[in-house]
């Protein structure tokens, strides 16, 4: 079917690897290690949140965040990215993905640095602030997800899609990791500077005034990778699938696509025409959408949608989890900023552990075992030790915050009620990883094909 296809997209699909492959992963890349760092930078700092904003004289442990507000300020940017996702996919497909692309980073870069810059009278008013920016940042975020994997889709060739695609993504441990180092740099150097005592000996000096500044630094940190890849996002020359087939200008994607590959392309006007004139639409909530992508939707987004929940519960999480099992000391024992650098530690531990090993192994294995082995793998994994998907993450961030809480109403944090224990919450998630394995078997084998023989709309 290959000659049915636009001579650029077939050269496309069959160009060897070469340097703007690798300059497309680091550029779509940069924008989801800046998502990763953006989103779960908040749990290296919500702890001290409530230290400096909730204490409360006398009690024999530090101030927490109450549970709705702990609740918004850690899910509050996943709401963000829901409504981003859907309204700047929509976007992407109207304007093109390169003029949306640039929108979104500039919005994550302002709402990073606003986050940081939250103020307000009282802690209510701060944490009205943290969150109104949060849930904007969200929505960048939400944004340059689908515009980030379809720019690399539409550039990789078929023989390696996968791993390019798997790279992008898996730039997300990256930025998960760099959180946690620059949180224990930044935390580890104000230790030195601003020596505290434990709580359990002086609950008010355990927290100093300095401390303020340390949670605001490592919010806007999230500013800086995606200011680093602005121009060259600009630089970059929108994406030949859409150029030649959503906009119909064969020249424009012929020529963009002749300096990229460095080789002549015929431009094809008159055919880019007729495909135009043989193209039948169809709505997404169409029986010709169902019969044709129903089941492969349904695969796609349910198993996005359970990997979700597990996912973000866990890496919002970490640290409760690695309470309940001893990895970090109690609160009291340790003064605000000891408590950040422990955290970000054990997160940093966790993140080169197991995160970025497991990310760039299905970089090296996703084009040799293929889509659905990797995925079942992963799945398969994640239920033996714990975009719909988005919807996922909220789930997972607001039910593991209550669902996680001592069975002992008396043990539970302040404020929460009773829940069903870390050990049980983790068994909810492997059963929920259970599912996603199952749903996978709806999802098809993308392997060595192309866009155009995946979607049948040569």
């Amino acid at each position: 079917m290959a000659e049915d296809n636009l001579k650029v997209l077939s050269a496309l699909d069959v160009a060897k690897t070469q340097w703007y492959h690798f300059t497309t992963i680091v550029i779509a890349g940069m924008g989801f290690f800046t998502d990763a760092y953006d989103l779960f930078c908040i749990s290296l700092v919500t702890k001290m949140l409530g230290r400096i904003y909730y204490h409360v004289d006398g009690s024999p442990k530090p101030g927490s965040l109450p549970p709705k507000v702990s609740a918004a300020v850690n899910s509050v940017a996943l709401c963000g990215t829901l409504a981003g996702q859907l309204f700047f996919g929509w976007l992407g497909d109207k304007m093109g993905r390169k003029k949306v692309y640039g929108v979104t980073l500039m919005l994550m870069c302002i709402c990073s640095i606003a986050s940081g810059l939250s103020m307000g009278r009282d802690a209510k008013s701060v944490m009205a602030t943290l969150c109104f920016f949060r849930f904007w940042l969200g929505v960048g975020i939400g944004g340059d997800y689908p515009l980030s994997a379809t720019i690399m889709s539409e550039y990789a060739n078929k023989k390696t899609r996968g791993a390019f695609i798997a790279a992008v993504f898996a730039m997300q441990g990256f930025g998960i990791l760099a959180g946690g180092i620059f949180a224990m740099i930044v935390s580890a150097t104000f230790q030195v500077r601003f020596r505290a005592p434990a709580y359990e000996i002086d609950p008010i000096a355990s927290t100093v005034p300095e401390a303020d500044y340390l949670w605001r630094i490592i919010l806007m940190a999230g500013a800086l990778p995606a200011l680093l890849t602005f121009y060259w996002r600009l630089k970059m020359p929108e994406t030949a699938r859409y150029t030649a087939l959503v906009a119909k200008n064969a020249k424009q994607a012929a020529a963009d696509m002749s300096k990229v590959l460095q080789v002549d392309i015929e431009a094809e006007q008159q055919k880019v025409e007729q495909i135009a004139q043989k193209q039948t639409g169809y709505g997404l909530f169409s029986g010709a959408f169902l019969h044709r992508h129903g089941l492969h939707l349904l695969g796609t987004t349910s198993t996005w949608f359970l990997l979700d929940i597990a996912f973000y519960s866990q890496n919002l999480f970490q640290k409760d989890i690695f309470s309940a099992i001893g990895w970090i000391p109690e609160a009291k024992t340790m003064s605000a900023i000891q408590e950040v650098f422990t955290i970000a530690r054990a997160q940093t531990l966790i993140a080169l552990c197991s995160t970025v090993p497991g990310y760039w192994f299905t970089v090296a294995l996703i084009d040799i075992l293929g889509r659905f082995a990797i995925q079942l793998i992963g799945f398969f994994f994640m239920d033996s030790f714990s975009s719909a998907g988005k919807l996922g993450a909220i789930i997972g961030a607001f039910g593991f915050l209550y669902l996680a809480q001592n069975q002992d109403k008396k043990k539970a944090d302040a404020g929460y009620p009773a829940g069903i224990g870390v050990k049980n919450s983790l068994i909810v998630l492997g059963v929920v990883n259970l599912l996603g394995l199952l749903f996978t078997f709806l999802v098809p084998e993308a392997k060595g094909k192309s866009l155009e023989d995946l979607s049948g709309e040569k």
